[in-house]
């Protein structure tokens, strides 16, 4: 998904009404953001519904279909950390309107070409793209409206959008691939466009916000070491899990990943510091975003094959079956931070847990070759909806509680760079785990131990949450 925040308090009317408007500028200005922010929402959800098609059409099995996804996700959460370092480098709107035209132009050649390899390299590029407009987008935001009611009111609008997008995507997904898969790609070229002429004009200047330097070299094997960690997962079934060339690929991932680490305890500049993880809350946000968008991802990356290749739905079909869960979110998100406020961080995620794994279980009881929507999908679905709604923004904030307002770009990037890695990962193993089991052309057989994969990411993802309170809470009674 995309860079949010949590909610503030809402504001009473009577200092609601007092504050200034915006002129017809900052409406344009925040238009900009909000279309980018759509943008990457409605790519994630529009392109999946496009996913068997796309393997029809150029001969794509499962193992790299799943590389379409992965292409963007790892792209986008590898490099997300470099893209605000380098905004604050080299300038929010330069890096924003740069990266935004690289997307339209990625976005243009994914709907031209006749190769899988290439499309997926596509989707790498697009995943670079929005790593680098979505911090700076935000950080463009934070500039330029004051701290205080206006940004909240900005924030509230902009993370909105993205629900939005991802909503919009399934249903204009579903539409677009009836028509042909290539206009997914192709639609967002004009969007992309128009928000990159309009930002040119109306997007202030802005001056470089720090001195410094870079760390590429971090960037670097970060990204290449998830990479080619995901290549190892994937290529196992096939090759062999013991292999000499699945055992080399997980062997160079590794010491890519070490060399990371060891980068950033020794460059000036580093993209992480390693002692903000101190904080037991940062790590349990961290790896909660994993088990939250890894489970789900995978999910619907099940679910898009089985319904249309298993079962035989049309792409708008199964679009109008995934909704209800974009429809939540896009519901339930600005109600999240209020909910914040009142009860905490915790009781929130571990609610939202508890959610996504009553759903998956749910479908995994209920679902068999041929599953009732009302009786077995639909549920599991305002399960799922409820689940990530809630989830999502109080693991962000969950993330940054606590944390020096010097870090909080740091303790945010890093929650967002993890979700999508994260997620990267859990759908690598997933395709491997169908890919063991024998991918059937749909068959729901075939995806069963997929679904006990992901409810077991959830179930771990509640465990992580629900111990630490329980023991907190029999501390207290002993006292």
């Amino acid at each position: 998904m995309s860079l949010t925040q949590s909610r503030p308090r809402a504001l009473p009317l009577a200092v609601a009404e007092s504050q200034p408007r915006w002129t017809a500028r900052l409406w344009a200005v925040l238009a900009v953001l909000c279309l980018v922010l759509f943008l990457d929402g409605l790519d994630v959800s529009m392109v999946g519904v496009a996913l068997p098609s796309i393997g029809h059409d150029l001969g794509m099995a499962t193992g790299s279909l799943q590389w379409i996804i992965n292409g963007y996700v790892l792209g986008y959460g590898g490099l997300m950390l470099l893209g605000g370092r380098t905004a604050d480098l080299l300038g929010r709107r330069r890096v924003f309107l740069i990266a935004l035209a690289v997307f339209a132009a990625a976005s243009l050649l994914g709907g031209l070409v006749d190769s899988g390899s290439l499309l997926i390299a596509t989707r790498f590029v697009k995943g670079v793209a929005a790593a680098f407009t979505a911090p700076a987008g935000l950080s463009i935001l934070t500039t330029t409206f004051p701290e205080g009611p206006q940004r909240n009111r900005a924030l509230s609008v902009f993370s909105l959008f993205g629900a939005l997008g991802y909503s919009s995507g399934l249903i204009l997904g579903g539409l677009l691939t009836g028509i042909g898969w290539r206009w997914t790609f192709l639609m967002p070229v004009p969007l992309a466009l128009l928000a990159l002429v309009v930002g040119l004009i109306l997007i202030p200047r802005d001056r470089r916000t720090e001195t410094g330097g870079q760390d590429p070299a971090g960037a670097i094997t970060l990204t290449a070491g998830m990479l080619l960690a995901v290549y190892a997962v994937v290529t196992a079934p096939q090759t062999g899990w013991t292999s000499a060339a699945t055992l080399a690929a997980f062997g160079v991932a590794a010491l890519l990943l070490i060399a990371f680490v060891l980068i950033e305890q020794r460059v000036r500049h580093p993209l992480v510091r390693f002692g903000i993880l101190r904080k037991a809350t940062t790590v349990r946000a961290n790896l909660s975003i994993v088990a939250l968008m890894g489970s789900y991802l995978s999910f619907q990356f099940m679910m898009t094959l089985f319904l249309q290749d298993g079962l035989g739905w049309s792409p708008l079909r199964m679009a109008f079956a995934l909704l209800p869960v974009g429809l939540i979110v896009a519901v339930g998100s600005p109600l999240t931070g209020r909910l914040v406020n009142r009860f905490g961080t915790a009781p929130l995620i571990i609610t939202s847990m508890t959610s996504l794994t009553l759903g998956y279980v749910w479908f995994l009881t209920t679902a068999g070759p041929a599953p009732s929507y009302p009786l077995a999908m639909l549920p599991s679905l305002i399960l799922l909806g409820g689940g990530f709604a809630f989830g999502y923004s109080a693991i962000m904030a969950q993330a940054t509680e606590g944390i020096d307002d010097s870090e909080q770009g740091l303790a945010s990037g890093l929650v967002q760079t993890s979700g999508q890695v994260g997620a990267a990962l859990v759908l690598a193993v997933l395709t491997a785990v169908i890919a063991q089991a024998g991918d059937s052309g749909g068959d729901f057989n075939a995806f069963r131990p997929g679904l006990n994969l992901v409810t077991g990411v959830a179930v771990i993802g509640l465990l992580l949450n629900l111990v630490p309170v329980l023991r907190l809470r029999r501390r207290s009674a002993a006292r």
